[in-house]
């Protein structure tokens, strides 16, 4: 039988040899000259499986999957083929998957690299997952082998010591970067399998974990909203920043990367692109005439002091402030009693008390729409949104935003009775046709 019909090369098998081959569609495997080893490419011919091959009464077992080449390379595979072979002609049925990471440590080294170049996460995720592996994977797991990689050890290992110190959702947490780790490593084909795959954080602790209640409670804005006004001469920016998170229920990630060239206050919207959303989905939020006015006050506060730059919330170095500093700017108006978050989270409360509809409040807040949702729903409800925030904004004008934009003494002269979410009458303005 030809090589063009079996597809397979008798080579003297090294990483050399693999590379040259694997430039030739036609060859689908390499078969050693000299020991039973058969290497396999993989559809996209840039790695690929080192099989032994054994035999039984003269005929060939089924091929042994040993390790995935370049994870393993040639050199290192050789090396490792005697005691390979010695172990299978005791059991025909050992298993002898080798891989090129020995430990847990490896594969996590990779993962943390891979993580620090990928464009497609945030700089925030990225963070987060950097620490995850610096605190609490790499001192608790690193050197463990892959090999011995089960339910129990994990369990002994780090769930079980971190739900002695951490929250569970934090917990959960941790177990999920790693969870990503070994599943983004056995994707690519660079582990020969995946100890973890049937595993999820209940079979670990099956208690339910509660969502953290927001921090601000809805009869509690009136006094958030004075306490910026006392800081709005003080610190302007952070003031500021606080404004648009309460006013439209943004994220902070999304709002310190605003920039005046998406703020038209002609036709009133701001428009957040899709790489600044952590859904990566564009979202365009209506300004209603209240945060028009306090937009307008802020931007002749910026050019008061020469800055004419292109961000609303700016860093020395010319470009937006970076998480840190938009964490830190939160730090003397929560004055450790609420974080930028009870923000979104109160706003949302009381679109929901305002009679917003929960499919206008999600659109608000940029969520992912579930399931069949996201495939058949196309609009951007803007008619919808526009009047959900300026009965929002209405009922903040009530409780002292008013004092904040300074917007127009006819709409000051007309505020509506003071009355709180839970008690208020669904508004037809914020109801969605």
């Amino acid at each position: 039988m030809s090589q063009a019909e079996t597809g397979t090369v008798s080579v003297a098998l090294s990483d050399a040899a693999i590379k040259r081959h694997a430039a030739d569609p036609s060859v689908k495997q390499l078969r050693d000259s000299r020991r039973p080893v058969v290497f396999r490419y993989h559809a996209a011919r840039a790695s690929g499986s080192w099989y032994v091959v054994t035999y039984h009464k003269g005929k060939a077992n089924p091929y042994s999957k040993i390790a995935n080449w370049p994870a393993l390379g040639a050199s290192d595979f050789m090396e490792a083929l005697p005691k390979i072979l010695q172990k299978l002609a005791i059991d025909p049925t050992a298993s002898v998957a080798v891989d090129g990471w020995q430990t847990v440590g490896e594969l996590l080294s990779w993962y943390l690299d891979r993580n620090t170049r990928d464009r497609n996460k945030s700089t925030k995720r990225k963070d987060a997952i950097r620490s995850v592996i610096k605190c609490h994977l790499r001192p608790r797991l690193a050197g463990e082998p892959l090999a011995d990689m089960s339910q129990s050890r994990l369990d002994e290992k780090l769930i079980w010591p971190l739900q002695e110190q951490y929250s569970l959702a934090y917990v959960r947490q941790v177990f999920g970067v790693l969870m990503g780790a070994f599943k983004q490593a056995s994707k690519l084909k660079l582990i020969s399998a995946n100890p973890l795959a049937d595993l999820s954080f209940p079979d670990f602790i099956d208690a339910r974990i509660e969502a953290k209640p927001g921090a601000i409670r809805p009869d509690q804005v009136k006094a958030v909203l004075a306490h910026l006004i006392s800081l709005k001469h003080e610190m302007p920016g952070a003031v500021a920043l606080a404004v648009m998170m309460l006013a439209h229920g943004t994220r902070i990630g999304e709002t310190r990367l605003a920039k005046w060239r998406n703020i038209n206050l002609e036709d009133r919207e701001w428009f957040i692109p899709a790489a600044d959303a952590k859904t990566r989905k564009e979202l365009i939020i209506p300004l209603t005439a209240q945060v028009c006015a306090f937009l307008r006050t802020y931007r002749d506060q910026q050019k008061a002091v020469n800055y004419a730059g292109a961000y609303l919330f700016p860093a020395r170095n010319g470009q937006s402030i970076n998480p840190k500093q938009a964490d830190d700017l939160f730090k003397p108006l929560g004055a450790g009693e609420w974080t930028s978050h009870d923000l979104r989270k109160v706003a949302r409360t009381c679109w929901a008390d305002l009679g917003v509809e929960h499919q206008v409040g999600e659109f608000l807040l940029n969520h992912q729409l579930p399931g069949i949702s996201a495939t058949y729903i196309h609009t951007t409800l803007k008619k919808q949104k526009r009047a959900a925030l300026e009965c929002w904004h209405e009922w903040l004008d009530a409780r002292g935003f008013a004092q904040l934009h300074g917007f127009d003494a006819e709409t000051e002269a007309r505020q509506p009775e003071i009355v709180e979410p839970s008690k208020a009458a669904p508004n037809k303005a914020c109801s969605a046709a």
